[in-house]
């Protein structure tokens, strides 16, 4: 067994196909000076083929994925148009007097190179869209062959170093069943594609497997717990088999209790919301019973791009979600980049430290043209549904209050336009700093609402960089201090008359719920997989029940005697509907 990182969840089993290494090995060509424009012309020709092959793919694979996830090909298109890109490979065949295809390849490896060595794992994972274009281009370069291709008559679990999203979209997706690669990341292209089309995929088994995987391998990828077994026992083939029909069954039994009213076992009733990304996850929210959006992520919009997405363009992302949602709550959070988020068209400074440098309200405040931007089109969307703004990373009253100023600029200048918009729209922030949790009785009469960003403000309290292997373990959101955090949150809003929900993967954890109980906190929102299971939980658990084991957490003193109380009051057992 080889232990990786889950990115997409599920349960995968089937013989290996091994996608080789594309790896270009010719003589450094040099060439005359009369040749240099026939091979401009060779370059020019090239990139013709390059574009119109991935325009070609690009279309097919938008049934697949969708226009946004389809947006990925245009990032490869701009690269191709790169001026920076095309001047470096330029200047080495004007300069160097090299053949087209020895200045492409010399360009890659360059700015892989130079992408390899920032601190920074998004731009690290965009230096495999430039290998995957370049690639692209030094084939019709050499006029060489496609890469060996799986099977075309039965499943198969695709292993590779790493993949790009261009080989991923030359896979059958009824018969690629899982996938599994040596590197990559979470956030790549290709973690995202896996995800949005339900495929399994573990990643980052770089050194940790003592003989390589080959072509014919039986595998069983356990994308839940990172794990790949490699020709497995038949006994362990036969468990896996059982622990696959089983959560099938169980998954069919929670989908039953989609449209059951949210609430305790003794009738407190409760908002179980969704995380989303795009409104191409509004199915899958409805289908599930949400009561809602509780937290949507923008910053996605804005991402895979090379300019800022407009005002008009934002403006009917957010309508669709609010008409869609038909009176539902959506709680539209304004920008949230800089830390492990980045767009390749805004130049943020390098930092030592970017999770806590200039990111999220940080950043919108400093660039008030593209915050007004967001806050106009959300205000406009607001006419058609039950919209509400959230400002992430809040720490200070004067943040809260120039970010308001921004708003009320913003809705003045929609008033003297004409232009209908929710007057009275509430505003919320998101708990994601200690500050913000410490001044919490100083913020609540400001707000609407807060929203308890839980990923972030673990990772603030005990000082983990949760992306960070060398510490992660240390990452833990039911130590003490993070409960006690938690405690002094709510009793701040709740004196204050505010409504707490709560976002982020404790959100979505059964074995917080008493946790939330205990609190007095009745919304939560989570990831659209986790509603049902939440939900399923909560059916099961009493009010009464929650705040009994909340006083009992309370005097925990370590994270392994709150996990024992949690623990032993799970409820995971789907009830009958």
């Amino acid at each position: 067994m080889a232990k990786g990182i889950g990115a997409s969840s599920g349960i995968a089993m089937g013989k290996a196909f091994v996608i080789p290494t594309w790896e270009w090995d010719f003589p450094d060509k040099l060439i005359d000076v009369t040749d240099l424009a026939f091979e401009f012309e060779r370059l020019y020709d090239g990139i013709r083929s390059s574009k119109d092959e991935i325009e070609t793919i690009k279309q097919e694979f938008v049934s697949v994925l969708g226009e946004e996830q389809t947006s990925i090909f245009d990032a490869h298109l701009a690269i191709l148009e790169d001026p920076i890109f095309m001047n470096e490979v330029q200047g080495i065949m004007q300069k160097q007097y090299k053949a087209a295809e020895v200045a492409v390849k010399e360009a890659i490896e360059k700015f892989v190179n130079m992408f390899d060595l920032l601190d920074d794992q998004y731009m690290k994972e965009r230096a495999l869209d430039i290998k995957d274009v370049g690639n692209r281009l030094l084939k019709h370069l050499l006029g060489a062959l496609e890469e060996t291709l799986p099977p075309k008559d039965q499943p198969y679990l695709v292993v590779a170093k790493e993949l790009s999203p261009s080989q991923m979209v030359h896979l059958d997706t009824n018969l690629a069943l899982g996938l599994v690669t040596m590197l990559g990341g979470k956030t790549s292209h290709v973690a995202i594609m896996a995800r949005a089309m339900g495929v399994p995929y573990v990643l980052g088994l770089e050194g940790k497997l003592s003989t390589p995987i080959q072509t014919g391998d039986y595998l069983i990828i356990d994308g839940d717990e990172g794990c790949v077994y490699i020709n497995p026992s038949d006994e362990l083939v036969e468990e896996y088999k059982k622990r696959k029909a089983i959560l099938q069954v169980r998954k069919d039994k929670l989908q039953t209790l989609a449209h059951v009213p949210s609430q305790t076992a003794d009738g407190l009733s409760f908002q179980l919301a969704a995380n989303i990304s795009s409104v191409k996850e509004l199915d899958q929210v409805l289908k599930n019973g949400a009561s809602g959006v509780g937290l949507f992520r923008t910053e996605f919009l804005y991402m895979d791009r090379d300019s800022l997405p407009q005002e008009e363009e934002q403006f009917v992302v957010y309508k669709q979600v609010a008409e869609k949602l038909e009176g539902r709550r959506v709680v539209i959070r304004t920008l949230d980049i800089g830390g492990d988020k980045s767009l390749d068209y805004i130049e943020l400074p390098e930092e030592d430290n970017p999770s806590l440098g200039y990111r999220a309200i940080r950043i919108s405040l400093d660039r008030t043209d593209l915050f007004k931007t967001q806050l106009r089109a959300i205000l406009r969307a607001s006419h058609y549904g039950n919209i509400k703004i959230l400002y992430p990373m809040i720490s200070s009253l004067e943040e809260l209050n120039k970010a308001n100023e921004v708003l009320e600029e913003a809705k003045r200048e929609l008033q003297q336009e004409g232009v209908p918009f929710k007057q009275n729209i509430e505003i919320g922030i998101m708990i994601e700093v200690p500050a913000a949790v410490i001044i919490a009785d100083i913020l609540a009469p400001h707000v609407d609402f807060f929203s308890i960003g839980t990923n972030d403000l673990v990772q603030y309290i005990l000082a983990v960089d949760r992306m960070n292997e060398t510490v992660a373990h240390l990452y833990d959101p039911f130590h003490p201090a993070v409960l006690r955090m938690l405690k002094t949150t709510v009793e701040a809003a709740q004196a204050s008359g505010v409504h707490v929900s709560v976002c982020g993967e404790m959100a979505g954890d059964i074995r917080a719920l008493p946790i939330w109980l205990g609190l007095g906190i009745q919304e939560l929102s989570m990831s659209v997989q986790s509603i049902l299971p939440v939900k399923n939980s909560l059916l099961q658990t009493s009010h009464s029940e929650g705040k009994v084991i909340w006083k009992q957490l309370l005097s925990c003193k370590n994270s392994k005697s709150i996990l024992e109380v949690l623990n032993s009051n799970l409820r995971q057992d789907v009830v009958a509907n």
